[in-house]
């Protein structure tokens, strides 16, 4: 199970970042994967946010929109009888 880290500690590790401190030393001190962390810096940076749903541009929003929309379509179309 993949560890949880709350948004707290997450912007403790972004302000480190940010001030100049080698991710190479907080994955080794703090045991985070250095993908993790830029990640989080990415998304801090980005938005303020690390919610993967709170970074979405509008037209990727659009595109999950659409596919669950096609995706129920299909279902219905499948229920129903083909006259």
């Amino acid at each position: 199970m993949p560890k949880r880290y709350n948004d707290e500690f997450k912007k403790q590790i972004v302000s480190l970042v940010d001030n100049g401190k080698k991710i190479s030393e907080i994955v080794k001190e703090y045991n985070i994967s250095r993908s993790t962390v830029h990640k989080w810096v990415k998304d801090f940076n980005n938005s303020g946010l690390f919610k993967a749903k709170d970074n979405r541009t509008d037209k990727e929003k659009e595109l999950i929109k659409l596919r669950k929309e096609n995706q129920q379509l299909k279902m219905e179309n499948d229920i129903c009888p083909k006259g």
